[in-house]
């Protein structure tokens, strides 16, 4: 098979464009990483443009043993109580910003009406595990005990994320289960998941290469940024494909057919389900990892993102 023929014209369109921007500039992998950061927000700052317009957007420090941090807050209107999504970017847990993904959550919050919070966690290697899954769940407990302030239905709120973000998802709905405080979400949105610290031969074979958005060898670095000793990649807070998932709220997962990371999604999905949380998979063929990013362009991001927006409407719904 031709290099990346299975991806769908829109989502190649993307990996071209994206690719494009990179040669532009010196390989970020030997780079400090001050500077590889600021080169990929270049490259991503075109596919945050455009899109729905906000009623209000305004940003708040959270207090946090770990370190304060910003969270982005986007209601698209009208004023009035609405259920609220905490939104959790990717990135290997050392790239990316609310900025790069500033227009995903503009969409989430204009096609499910709601609220949507951006959470500006630290990032590795700077700080590493658990200090940015302490600061989301952090965020989970400040909106619940203060939404009301910013326009939020406390009792109406679910937590998503993509890639890393949708580890730190995942995470920390087992830490609040753990807390005991399983009831403060009421749903996740996992968004092409990491959730263990490598991926297969066959998954690398098949979707690692140049044509694709990320390799086996990248996450491996991730990974290696993110935790602080080999030993926590057996902790199931780190590593969820190791956890005991029941009492877990209801989850939605957007999974691209080209991805290193499907894997992970597809033997995660039979575990919930067997642990009696509710479930919703969706597979857009033809679609690599970080496709939602590319919805200006692209009809399959467009459908992923209506579809997650109309989970949420559903599992948000006043009860």
């Amino acid at each position: 098979m031709p290099p990346a023929s299975d991806l769908a014209p829109d989502i190649r369109r993307f990996v071209e464009q994206v690719a494009a921007a990179y040669a532009r500039f010196p390989s970020v992998a030997g780079l400090p990483l001050a500077q590889a950061r600021d080169i990929i927000e270049q490259v991503r700052a075109p596919w945050r443009e455009g899109g729905p317009a906000m009623d209000r957007i305004h940003e708040q420090v959270v207090p946090c043993v770990h370190g304060d941090f910003r969270v982005r807050v986007y209601d698209p209107g009208p004023a009035g109580p609405k259920p609220a999504l905490l939104y959790v970017h990717g990135g290997g847990w050392t790239f990316f910003s609310l900025d790069t993904h500033d227009r995903v959550m503009r969409e989430y919050a204009a096609r499910a009406g709601i609220v949507v919070v951006g959470i500006d966690y630290a990032l590795s290697p700077e700080a590493k595990f658990p200090v940015a899954l302490e600061q989301v769940v952090t965020a989970v407990r400040w909106l619940h005990d203060g939404g009301a302030a910013l326009g939020v239905d406390c009792a109406r709120l679910a937590l998503g994320g993509d890639s890393a973000g949708g580890n730190l998802t995942l995470a920390a709905c087992l830490k609040l289960r753990d807390d005991g405080a399983p009831s403060l979400v009421r749903g996740m949105v996992l968004n092409y998941p990491a959730f263990e610290g490598d991926c297969s031969d066959e998954s690398q074979q098949r979707y690692g290469g140049p044509d694709y958005m990320l390799t086996r060898d990248e996450m491996r670095m991730f990974w290696d940024r993110y935790l602080r000793t080999p030993e926590d990649a057996r902790n199931p807070l780190a590593a969820p494909l190791h956890a005991r998932l029941d009492g877990l709220p209801p989850a939605f997962f957007a999974i691209p057919e080209c991805d290193v990371l499907t894997e992970q999604s597809l033997a995660m999905i039979p575990k919930l389900r067997q642990a009696g949380v509710e479930v919703r998979d969706e597979l857009y063929r033809g679609a690599t990892h970080s496709f939602l990013e590319a919805v200006s362009i692209s009809p399959t991001a467009d459908r992923a993102l209506q579809d997650g927006a109309t989970w949420l409407r559903s599992v948000l719904a006043a009860r």
